[in-house]
């Protein structure tokens, strides 16, 4: 699923995009990746030089209050891109816990734009595995996980921060977002914060939590939520009757008064059809119907997810 395929399907999006709603945080000095490595859901005092990484930041009740996209360009640097509309209380609450340690956090966003790309770029060499990244001559290319249509056509997808305006077909930013979905990689934006603990959308299951690291903000939740007892909820890729926005309810049909659920990303495929990361309490999946905003609300249709459950929470 993560390797570039040897022709790039006619069907598949392509082009770029100025990610607008991102943006970056970076992290410098001697302290900088010990620092982070005790308030990330990931191993960052390993992170090597040629991967990134994903990684959560929870509150002490173990709900994720961002999501990061990490890598380390020099051992006293990690830049953490995230959604722009919550950097900068994030930032203010990192920089709450650096006290007496090395490090200087800043708003790296004006300095290092970040493009979403969608295929190939002609001229230039981008990774052919999710998480691997390519040094440019200014910035970096960034292999996510590939975006899984419903028809299966597979979509290589790369972040981009710090490099030349690419030279490829303008991208719609729904297009974007429809491909972040069709990954099944959340990325937690401001409606959305502290909304959900990491295994409710699937965080752990695409790379964003290390269980054998030490201690961080709601470690202790979150392990409990992977070792003790079934987890109850998960998230769902959907195709909807309508567009969709993150921090959504979602309702089942045989309850109209408490919400099964919420929409953490929504987007479009490239057909136009409306799409949603949805987390949802399991059990709804068992009969009925799922809808957006009320059970009167449109319609949501289970689709594909590029990758399996653990057998015991399936």
């Amino acid at each position: 699923m993560n390797n570039a395929p040897a022709v790039y399907p006619a069907t598949a999006p392509h082009g770029a995009l100025r990610l607008a709603d991102w943006g970056v945080i970076r992290a410098r000095g001697d302290d900088a990746r010990k620092f982070l490595h005790g308030q990330l859901t990931q191993d960052v005092e390993h992170l090597q030089p040629g991967v990134a990484r994903l990684a959560g930041f929870c509150s002490a009740k173990g709900r994720l209050l961002a999501t990061f996209v990490i890598w380390s360009p020099a051992t006293d640097e990690v830049l953490l891109a995230c959604s722009a509309d919550l950097l900068p209380t994030v930032l203010k609450r990192l920089s709450m816990f650096v006290l007496r340690a090395q490090c200087q956090l800043s708003d790296a966003s004006a300095e290092l734009p970040l493009w979403g790309l969608a295929g190939p770029l002609a001229g230039v060499e981008l990774p052919g595995t999710a998480w691997q990244l390519s040094p440019q001559e200014a910035g970096v290319w960034i292999r996510l996980p590939d975006a899984v249509a419903a028809d299966a056509t597979v979509t290589a997808r790369y972040l981009g921060a710090g490099v030349a305006a690419p030279a490829a077909p303008a991208l719609e930013a729904a297009v974007w977002a429809g491909m972040e979905v069709q990954s099944g990689v959340a990325r937690v934006v401001a409606a959305t914060a502290e909304q959900f603990v990491p295994q409710m959308v699937n965080l752990e299951l695409v790379g964003g939590v290390n269980f054998q690291k030490g201690c961080y903000p709601g470690q202790e939740i979150v392990a409990r939520s992977q070792y003790r007892g079934t987890l109850k909820r998960r998230s769902y890729v959907v195709a909807a009757a309508a567009s969709l926005a993150p921090g959504q309810e979602v309702f089942h049909s045989a309850d109209a008064e408490q919400p099964a659920g919420m929409v953490v990303l929504a987007g479009h495929a490239a057909d136009g059809a409306a799409l949603g990361l949805v987390e949802l309490k399991i059990a709804t999946l068992d009969g009925g119907t799922l809808h957006a905003g009320s059970v009167s609300g449109p319609l949501l249709t289970p689709a594909t997810l590029p990758y399996a459950f653990p057998t015991e929470v399936a």
